[in-house]
């Protein structure tokens, strides 16, 4: 996939602004939300922050904050990057050795960032930086900056969208080949979600019926180029994987499908987690915010923008036209009896 670069000369985040609208995207709809802002309004950023960066996007993530560390060169800035779960780990074991280390936690999931807030580990964000996004995505502790969500990516050549069921539990009584990766991460949010929206009996149920019709990946993109292959009809996965393969190969015998007000449809964030509030830390949170950092992860990641005024993807609808289901998203970091359940169907 060709990456336009998001340093653009010494300007770098500035420059930005020149790109105008993104060709080809839909409008997010309406929002109580304030006008995204653009970082030319922002304040420049001053002193020593240290970030705990969860991997995340083929080193997009790494890409926007080397652009905030060019614009602020007064910016004393510290990156630590590992896997989300890993640095949430890392960061209840500093913080119970009494050693807390970073100021920001930024995750690719809310289930780390639940599981740092739930150990009391982040403060509360402030009201004006809760008011960036939309209503439906502001919580007290955590600052979701972008978004994914679950699709069924199914084999043109075999399906339509009429096809494939509304109901993600419908599933476990189709005849539909399956394609999953139990192992990622985002999976098992999603098993996390069924497991909270139905109850453990129905989940274990759910899994213990796809499973003789499953074939399992090492990951989501894995599974997703099987279904454009045709090895199975459908397969479980976050929709940029599709979008991304699509963008690679326009003819691609793969589409996605959503169901509605279920785990099937759960709409995930990465975000942000403030560990010891101030200025600088609250301002690079505005940033992620801007306009332009918003714009950047929706072209480059396919990521969905939180913020009014910056478009979704191409061929995703608005966000305000997805149905995912209504879940605290803080609620993810409940994994542990997910990962149980999962041994005890084998998938793990």
């Amino acid at each position: 996939m060709e990456r336009r670069t998001l340093l653009k000369g010494a300007a770098a985040l500035g420059t930005l602004g020149l790109w105008g609208p993104l060709a080809g995207c839909s409008g997010n709809g309406g929002s109580k939300a304030r006008p995204a802002l653009s970082v030319e309004d922002l304040p420049e950023l001053r002193g020593e922050l240290t970030v705990y960066l969860g991997r995340g996007e083929g080193g997009l993530y790494h890409h926007i904050v080397e652009a905030i560390r060019k614009r602020n060169p007064e910016l004393d800035l510290s990156v630590r990057r590992a896997g989300s779960a890993s640095l949430a780990n890392t960061l209840v074991q500093e913080a119970e050795a009494g050693e807390p280390r970073a100021d920001l936690f930024w995750s690719i999931d809310m289930s780390s960032l639940g599981m740092v807030a739930d150990r009391g580990l982040a403060s509360d964000i402030p009201e004006e930086l809760r008011g960036l996004v939309k209503e439906e995505f502001r919580y007290q502790q955590l600052a979701p900056i972008s978004g994914r969500v679950r699709t069924l990516a199914y084999n043109t050549d075999r399906l339509s969208a009429g096809d494939l069921p509304d109901d993600i539990m419908a599933l476990a009584d189709s005849d539909l080949t399956v394609g999953w990766a139990p192992a990622y991460g985002a999976f098992q949010s999603f098993v996390t979600a069924m497991r909270l929206l139905e109850g453990e009996e129905r989940t274990k149920a759910w899994l213990s019926a796809v499973k003789p019709r499953a074939t399992e990946f090492a990951g989501e993109l894995g599974a997703v180029m099987a279904a454009e292959r045709g090895e199975v009809d459908v397969s479980l996965a976050n929709h940029y994987y599709t979008l991304r393969l699509k963008q690679g190969k326009p003819d691609a015998s793969v589409d996605i499908a959503f169901t509605r007000d279920d785990a099937g449809s759960l709409m995930n964030t990465s975000g942000v987690a403030v560990l010891h509030p101030g200025e600088t830390a609250h301002n690079f949170v505005r940033y992620l915010l801007s306009k332009e950092v918003q714009e950047y992860l929706a072209k480059e990641a396919f990521e969905i923008p939180l913020v009014p005024g910056v478009a979704t993807p191409k061929a995703l609808p608005a966000i305000d036209d997805l149905h995912p289901p209504d879940l605290d998203l803080p609620r993810l970091a409940d994994l542990q009896p997910t990962l149980t359940l999962m041994r005890e169907v084998g998938l793990l």
